[in-house]
């Protein structure tokens, strides 16, 4: 059974950091990309960083660049987020995906139908 799961949410102060974590079993961690997406309420999700399956490639959201930073260790199936100088403006639910493709070359992008499999999200609030 594939699963993904996050934490690492919270509550904190704008300017503040915070890391999140996703945790994945049940399938071939090292030749999927994972992906993190949020959901601010009242929103749509977007789609906010994505790792390719090594770990050398990278893609951001331009509301995130300069900010966050995405890595992976693929021995400990897990994929990190962290988070700096967080805004208000962050705040929402933060999901991990791993992708459709299994690629040890392709890096997926930040759209939703690129991607399978889904944690349960985990809440991060900003506050001013």
């Amino acid at each position: 059974e594939v699963q993904l799961e996050e934490s690492g949410g919270g509550l904190v102060q704008a300017g503040g950091s915070l890391r999140l974590s996703c945790a994945a079993s049940g399938f071939t961690f090292d030749g999927h990309g994972i992906g993190w997406f949020r959901q601010a309420p009242g929103k749509e999700r977007e789609g906010v960083s994505v790792i390719s399956s090594r770990g050398g490639t990278t893609l951001y959201a331009d509301s995130v660049k300069g900010r966050f930073t995405i890595s992976r260790n693929n021995a400990k199936n897990t994929v990190y987020l962290q988070m700096n100088s967080l805004k208000p403006e962050d705040t929402a639910v933060y999901y991990c995906a791993a992708s459709r493709t299994y690629s040890y070359t392709v890096i997926p992008g930040l759209r939703e139908i690129e991607y399978d499999y889904w944690g349960q999200g985990t809440r991060v609030a900003v506050s001013s």
